[in-house]
């Protein structure tokens, strides 16, 4: 039985190393990838793929825009309705070229990032139902 037991450890610290290889490798090509976008991160308490989600939806609204104007309220109101219908209510989004926010947010549902200069911040606030 001791051997079981000692056989099992070995396989379990075998397969988190290779967790954490994988997670190290996909966060490697993530920071490439935001490089090559010229995408940063300035704060984030968001799982990786929550942020992927907004960084592509962010990436696909600025696309659709003409290059010489930025329509803020529409890029806004496309990161909110993804992610409220995606991960449920109360999501909010500011976006500009510059401003100063001071929020609280959900546990794991803030995410502040600027694409080239234009900078966003996607947050999520907990909703209870009113007493009646």
């Amino acid at each position: 039985m001791e051997k079981a037991e000692e056989e099992l450890e070995r396989r379990s610290k075998f397969l988190s190393s290779l967790i954490q290889r994988k997670k190290a490798v996909e966060e490697e090509k993530q920071l490439q990838q935001n490089e090559v976008l010229n995408l940063r991160v300035r704060a984030s308490d968001m799982p990786l793929s929550l942020q992927n989600r907004a960084f592509r939806c962010a990436r696909n609204c600025l696309h659709s825009m003409p290059s010489a104007k930025l329509d803020s309220k529409r890029l806004a109101l496309a990161l909110k309705k993804e992610f409220d219908s995606e991960y449920g209510p109360a999501w909010h989004c500011i976006v500009g070229t510059s401003f100063g926010s001071y929020v609280t947010h959900s546990l794991g549902g803030f995410l502040y990032f600027s694409i080239d200069k234009v900078y966003i911040l996607l947050f999520k606030t907990a909703v209870k139902p009113l007493d009646q």
